[in-house]
């Protein structure tokens, strides 16, 4: 019975890597820069120390477990080339999928419950919000036109995942949103992060063309004040 559910098990991480696998060729097809993602490793406890480590990385105190590239050269890896991109899930089976921001899409990032609010005052203004996913970290992430470098450096600000909230590269005058543009990135359905579920799409990409972000930004930023207020 035991050896039973062992097997079990096997197949579904198996199915879910290849599920993985499949979803970065499918970016990379579309014209989005993929590259392989930390991910939660199989739960283990290491001799002596009796920490549980959280992300593949083994870095202890790692500060976004399963949510960031494998490799540092990760701006230089990310492909758009289907067949690479099947070559490195093929590599690294468990990754999770990351996206490169700031080439083709940038992402507005909120927290989930003010994503689905500003999605039903899009609702209520006829704004098409474009492809939005919720990731394993309960955020919710629009996809937007990349404005890509504006003239003016002062136009765009960039956020890492492994940024706390409040840290400078969060807008202080919108408290919760991040914009991922030139040197960031975002963990893509269907990865998934410690005890957190799989990420998953509310609106697909291949069915919702990318909106401008200006108009997205007003919505979610309200919806953000909402919350602060």
């Amino acid at each position: 019975m035991v050896e039973t559910m062992r097997r079990g098990r096997r197949r579904a991480a198996g199915r879910k890597a290849a599920g993985r696998a499949a979803a970065a060729v499918s970016y990379a097809a579309m014209g989005w820069p993929v590259c392989a993602g930390a991910y939660p490793p199989p739960a283990r406890t290491h001799r002596g120390a009796g920490a549980v480590r959280g992300c593949s990385c083994d870095r202890i105190g790692c500060p976004a477990p399963g949510a960031h590239p494998i490799s540092a050269a990760w701006q230089v890896e990310a492909t758009t080339d289907p067949a690479v991109a099947d070559a490195m899930w093929a590599a690294r089976p468990d990754a999770n999928v990351i996206l490169a921001t700031g080439r083709v899409f940038d992402v507005l990032d909120v927290p989930a419950p003010l994503g689905l609010t500003a999605l039903n005052l899009m609702a209520g203004a006829d704004i098409e919000p474009g492809p939005v996913a919720l990731s394993a970290g309960d955020r919710a992430l629009f996809f937007v036109l990349t404005r890509g470098a504006p003239a003016d450096e002062q136009e765009w600000w960039s956020c890492h995942l492994d940024c706390e909230p409040g840290s400078a590269t969060e807008h202080s005058r919108l408290p919760g949103l991040r914009w991922h543009c030139r040197a960031s990135y975002v963990v893509a359905p269907p990865s998934r992060l410690p005890g957190a579920g799989e990420a998953r799409w509310l609106r697909e990409p291949g069915s919702h063309p990318l909106p401008d972000g200006v108009a997205l930004l007003e919505v979610l930023a309200d919806a953000c004040e909402g919350a602060r207020r």
